[in-house]
């Protein structure tokens, strides 16, 4: 393809390795297509609580659409742009609806700079971080959230999102990012797509002069909103079936191997 307008990247699982961290050649891609005058967009589910060592890596180059769409956050500068959170009352009315037909589930929120969960979520990644705390779900959901965060102990991902996108409708956007039975919920409408659509519009870009890269479903609609799609190697299948080409995987830098010679 010529070159693009900007360039937007999903981290985990995409731009960063096995290792989740930004190897040394992936960084220098990076830094070309920023030199270049080419915004570089890091479109990702992880809160902005979860950005400091990767921004690090790449020099705090580029914009950060973070949460599936909900917030933007500048990385030249550590600060938030904008933000789409969920209303408490819509917090407390799909969690209900979930529960009812889900007994087993769990929930979190990510409030943007610190984290909330129930007793029974497993925490993962999370484990002894300083911005995590503890709450029953009346307490979860009593103030807005950038991301609800679901968990259910047998459901895979895939059966996960089948049975709350029945039981939820388009009442919220439901997606997911792993192979974990784990949804992450934001508000309705709001997608990584929405989130690059109005970075792009910062920048008088059109859709059409934006290449993507992704690896799961949360991926998918900023693959059917950008001009070109690319999947990494080891996508979900339904990612590889949308991709306009498919890459290397992220164990071998399949991202920056496309950007070198787009940016020699």
């Amino acid at each position: 393809m010529s070159r693009p307008g900007l360039v937007a990247t999903d981290l985990d699982g995409t731009l960063l390795g096995p290792d989740g961290t930004v190897s040394p050649r992936t960084a220098r891609a990076v830094a070309r297509v920023e030199a270049a005058g080419v915004p570089v967009v890091i479109v990702t589910g992880r809160p902005p609580r979860w950005l400091g060592t990767v921004a690090q890596q790449l020099d705090h180059r580029g914009i950060a659409v973070c949460a599936n769409g909900a917030v933007i956050w500048d990385l030249h500068n550590d600060s938030m742009v904008g933000s789409d959170p969920l209303d408490p009352l819509v917090l407390a009315d799909v969690t209900r609806r979930l529960r009812s037909k889900l007994p087993e589930v769990a929930f979190a929120v990510e409030l943007g700079t610190a984290f909330r969960h129930e007793p029974i979520y497993q925490l993962g990644a999370n484990v002894g971080r300083p911005e995590v705390s503890v709450g029953a779900l009346a307490e979860l959901v009593d103030a807005p959230a950038v991301k609800l965060l679901v968990r259910h102990p047998s459901y895979g991902p895939d059966e996960l999102l089948s049975a709350a996108e029945a039981l939820l409708g388009d009442a919220v956007t439901v997606t997911h990012s792993s192979y974990e039975g784990l949804l992450e919920i934001a508000a309705a409408g709001i997608t990584k797509a929405t989130g690059l659509a109005r970075v792009a519009a910062s920048h008088d870009i059109a859709a059409q002069d934006v290449l993507v890269f992704g690896d799961m479903p949360n991926d998918l609609p900023m693959f059917a909103w950008a001009g070109h799609s690319v999947a990494v190697a080891n996508a979900h299948r339904t990612v590889l079936d949308a991709a306009d080409e498919v890459i290397g995987s992220n164990a071998d830098d399949g991202v920056a191997a496309y950007l070198e010679p787009l940016f020699p």
